[in-house]
């Protein structure tokens, strides 16, 4: 801290510096007086006086005066006030607390600073705090009183003290409350067919926590995260705060399977248990449509393969073409060229009538006058199945 104190014409007069409440003096003119080694003395041109005091502490705390020897005496006061931020007084205040349902609970926060601190209590978790039958978030004061508590009053509470001097402060009270077992069971009976996979669920309450298991019809017991059988059974188990979930899940069923499960809890203070059938149900029924199909085969037999020779009218052989010999189921024979006659021959010449075997359905002779309209015709039959009864 720095208290000034300005003399305008103070020729041979002198200044001291005196704490007012305890009529101590600090210092006169250029001499330290006091034996605080925090308080020193600076001045500038004989006109400015200032009084230094480190590290101000709460006793510092109080009315300061500058005064002149002067007759009368001349003097001039001040107030140094001294903050301090709140602080938690841990002897005076509660620690983690385990109490018995029903109960009734004190929580005490004392907490010291100036100004005063204000102080307030609320859950850690930020959850409204049922107190005196309402729903609070926070409550004024030092003390949290409950009346007959209840598992939903367990939780971590903070008491926070603030007293607009930075930075305010929290403790953290953790209250646990015990009780025994309870269960419930969201379905106590269940269907499933054999070879289905199958979960049985049952959610538990307990603290301090509960040892939790399955048992079967036949006695076995089923413990969360070891199996039994080897794969046939698994149990798992989820803990939230004092709830526990647990679900056994029994794999492909079987008639031996079917019967009553128990879910079972216990603590130090109790135990409970439950049950849950499991019954056989009819298997889904399932529907298979056949299409039917239908395949049409066609016979034909291959012959030999002939040559055959393009002749003039004056018989003379032009070129000589092969043509293949087709049978069918009934014994007709047909033949189909390979090669058509020769360019430069004669409209008359050139023309050779046949019945292919990809025709005999339809009953219709093909005359072909050249080897050329024979691939053609051959490939728009196949692509658009047109009965062509001629070519020209």
């Amino acid at each position: 801290a720095l208290l000034a104190c300005v003399v305008e014409n103070l020729r041979g007069f002198k200044v001291a510096w005196v704490r007012v409440d305890t009529q101590t003096i600090l210092s006169i003119h250029h001499n330290i007086i006091t034996q605080n080694a925090r308080v020193s003395l600076s001045f500038n041109d004989h006109r400015s006086w200032y009084l230094h005091i480190k590290n101000v502490q709460e006793v510092d705390r109080g009315w300061y005066m500058c005064q002149i020897n002067t007759d009368p005496m001349r003097s001039r006061q001040g107030y140094l006030q001294v903050v301090v931020p709140p602080s938690i007084v841990d002897k005076e205040t509660s620690t983690d607390m385990v109490v018995r349902e029903a109960a009734n609970v004190t929580l005490t926060c004392k907490a010291q600073g100036y100004p005063e601190p204000y102080v307030m209590w609320r859950r850690e978790d930020g959850e409204d705090i049922n107190y005196n039958g309402e729903s609070v978030n926070v409550i004024d004061g030092e003390v949290l009183h409950i009346t007959k508590v209840s598992r939903l009053h367990m939780g971590a509470y903070l008491c926070i003290a603030s007293n607009g001097v930075p930075p305010s402060i929290s403790k953290r009270v953790m209250l646990r409350v015990q009780f025994p077992p309870m269960l419930s069971i969201p379905n106590q009976l269940e269907g499933a067919y054999v070879g289905q996979d199958v979960s049985l669920e049952c959610h538990t309450e307990a603290y301090p926590v509960s040892i939790n298991y399955w048992t079967t019809e036949r006695g076995d017991m089923i413990v969360s995260d070891l199996s039994v059988s080897g794969d046939k059974y698994e149990a798992v188990s989820m803990d939230n705060g004092y709830n526990k979930y647990m679900m056994l899940k029994i794999r492909s069923v079987e008639k031996s399977d079917f019967g009553t499960y128990q879910c079972v809890a216990k603590n130090s203070l109790g135990e409970t248990d439950g049950m849950i059938k499991l019954d056989e149900i009819p298997a889904p029924s399932t529907t298979t449509t056949e299409v039917p199909s239908t395949t049409e085969t066609t016979h034909k037999k291959k012959g030999a393969r002939n040559s055959k020779k393009w002749k003039h009218s004056e018989n003379q052989v032009l070129e000589e073409y092969d043509v293949e010999e087709w049978r069918d189921t009934d014994g007709e024979d047909y033949t189909l060229p390979s090669l058509g006659p020769p360019e430069g021959v004669t409209r008359d010449a050139a023309t050779l009538c046949f019945t292919p075997w990809w025709l005999v359905w339809t009953s219709t002779i093909l005359c072909v006058r050249s080897h050329r309209a024979a691939l053609l015709l051959t490939s728009a039959f196949l692509l658009d199945l047109t009965l062509i009864s001629d070519f020209r």
